[in-house]
């Protein structure tokens, strides 16, 4: 909307002292023609921005135009800066709406607790999209009109009409009921019914998203904490998953527990190494996982698991103990 435009435009300003209209296009994402309109707008409005020219011109506000927010303490301030760079709102498409909120709490902080309050937040770095072994982390893309549409159907508590890609299956139109939404390690999830029964939707999989007219049929007030657990509960049980008991080199316990679908158990043995007890989803998925991990991980239990392994190891080594 435009007027959270203008609004972006002079808190960028008032915290960048002086900008050039195509810094301050590639900031709004939009046009400089329209950065050029909203000055206009801004000016006639009786907001005190000026041009100034030369090489290093551009736009500028009258010292002393802000307006402060007094009943934020340093600690305080910086909970919210910190919180603000974190990319779990990414997974509701609410990225952009984010920075716009920061960048508000920014410049209406008191002098005395901006300057040492974002100084502090540049220190600290909060889900970086890589590890230390530069691979990159998992991040899932939802378009922002999805989002949105998906956005204002919880919110409404309207029912929802969503094209969904369930894997492995063709993609087909469904219709829900919303009862709200979940991120996980950025990964943003739907939960809904259909016809009753619970579903929950991965979000990056949703194709196309309509809001619907008619109201959904879901309680007034819900425990999103309490359902996810429930939900996840009936996932780690169903289906054919297997649980397997594994001796974990500790380095490695990160790439195990990102493909399992849950830890039930973990200790520290004499020996340094971990044990732990993890469900996959079926026999072949605990097979790849652990194969993976190479001598970083022992399968202890099932033996099924330890003589599959055991054959796939014997027929690489009879594979390469040949002379080519």
């Amino acid at each position: 909307m435009r007027a959270d435009r203008l609004v972006s435009l002079v808190l960028l300003l008032r915290r960048h002292g002086r900008l050039s209209a195509a810094a301050l296009a590639r900031e709004l994402e939009v046009s400089t023609r329209t950065v050029l309109r909203d000055i206009e707008a801004l000016s006639a409005a009786g907001v005190p921005v000026y041009a100034e020219r030369g090489r290093h011109g551009g736009f500028a506000l009258l010292p002393g135009f802000r307006t402060e927010l007094t009943g934020l303490n340093h600690d305080e301030a910086l909970a919210l800066l910190v919180a603000g760079s974190r990319r779990g709102a990414q997974a509701f498409g609410l990225g952009s709406a984010l920075a716009s909120a920061m960048l508000k709490v920014v410049d209406a902080l008191p002098d005395s607790y901006r300057d040492t309050a974002a100084g502090a937040a540049e220190r600290l770095l909060i889900d970086p999209e890589t590890d230390l072994l530069s691979r990159r982390l998992a991040d899932e893309e939802v378009p922002d009109a999805i989002a949105a549409e998906v956005l204002r159907a919880v919110f409404a508590g309207h029912k929802l009409r969503i094209h969904y890609a369930a894997v492995g299956q063709a993609p087909e139109w469904r219709t829900v009921d919303p009862i709200g939404l979940v991120t996980v390690r950025d990964r943003g999830y739907l939960l809904a019914t259909k016809s009753g029964a619970d579903r929950t939707y991965r979000l990056s999989r949703v194709l196309a998203a309509e809001e619907l007219g008619e109201p959904a049929q879901r309680p007034d007030r819900v425990d999103l904490d309490r359902a996810w657990r429930e939900r996840g509960t009936r996932f780690r049980t169903g289906g054919d998953q297997v649980t397997v008991l594994v001796r974990l080199n500790p380095a490695r316990r990160e790439d195990l527990v990102g493909t399992a679908l849950a830890v039930l158990s973990e200790e520290s043995g004499a020996d340094g190494w971990l044990r732990l007890e993890v469900t996959f989803q079926d026999p072949r998925h605990a097979e790849w996982a652990l194969w993976q991990l190479t001598t970083n991980a022992e399968a202890l239990a099932p033996q099924w698991l330890r003589d599959a392994l055991r054959e796939r190891a014997t027929a690489i080594a009879t594979r390469y103990g040949t002379s080519a």
